[in-house]
């Protein structure tokens, strides 16, 4: 069972090779983090490969959620980070690793449900996986050789959780519930809204409509929605929905 310490999920989005599932698993449990996702990874899963870099921290691999897609992956969670670098489409708040995990401490303390997405080795997150996240973690490395692993990225991120904890420990199991949306909850309102204005003819003209599509979760993701801000956006659509039918 994973342990009763509050803390982030670490989300792999459609990892390529098994050892570095393994590796990465292993950089987790260095900094007693035990909640992984898979999402969709190339190989299946399990993967023994994963098993065998995995090492002592095994266990996390054989607990690990595996996903379909990101938006099963990050269902439940209420804020996410996306670590990739900055991309120029899309407006997010941006940290280093040290300042987001202080951020993150901060959330999981107020009882808010965390996650830390990291792409694919080959080319990272696609624009569309990054919409979905509330905010992005930059590792400021030389920018002549910008390239870091999964493993590496992982490792920067949890020791960075690790002495967020250090320096917050009360705040952080002290905290006290929120009523954040979680993340099927703003899925199925980008849904909703993305549907009915379709049916407007909002998306137009047609070789614009993905962009704008993503723009408008990006626009979700960017606001720290609750249940009854998402119940109230669903509310209006409909009644607008409903005014025009009636004209």
């Amino acid at each position: 069972m994973p342990s009763e310490t509050p803390q982030p999920a670490f989300v792999l989005i459609r990892p390529q090779m098994g050892e570095n599932i393994g590796a990465a698993a292993r950089a987790m449990w260095n900094f007693g983090l035990d909640r992984m996702r898979v999402v969709a990874p190339r190989d299946g899963w399990p993967n023994p490969a994963a098993v065998a870099m995995a090492s002592g921290a095994g266990r996390l691999l054989d607990e690990a959620i595996l996903a379909g897609d990101l938006a099963e992956g990050i269902a439940d969670r209420t804020h996410v980070y996306a670590t990739t670098a900055r991309p120029r489409e899309l407006t997010k708040p941006v940290f280093t690793p040290e300042a987001a995990m202080k951020d993150a401490a901060e959330r999981i303390g107020r009882g808010e449900k965390v996650a830390v997405m990291f792409g694919p080795e080959r080319a990272g997150m696609e624009n569309a996986d990054i919409a979905q996240a509330n905010a992005i973690i930059t590792v400021p490395v030389n920018p002549d050789f910008p390239s870091l692993n999964l493993a590496q990225c992982v490792l920067l991120v949890g020791y960075e959780w690790r002495r967020a904890v250090e320096v917050a420990e009360d705040m952080v199991l002290r905290g006290q519930r929120t009523d954040l949306a979680d993340g099927a909850e703003i899925e199925a309102l980008a849904r909703h809204y993305e549907e009915r204005m379709d049916e407007a003819g909002f998306f137009y003209p047609p070789e614009k409509a993905d962009s704008m599509k993503l723009n408008l979760r990006n626009l979700w993701s960017r606001m720290p929605l609750t249940r009854a801000d998402v119940q109230m956006l669903h509310g209006m659509m409909r009644q607008l929905v409903r005014w025009k039918e009636k004209g």
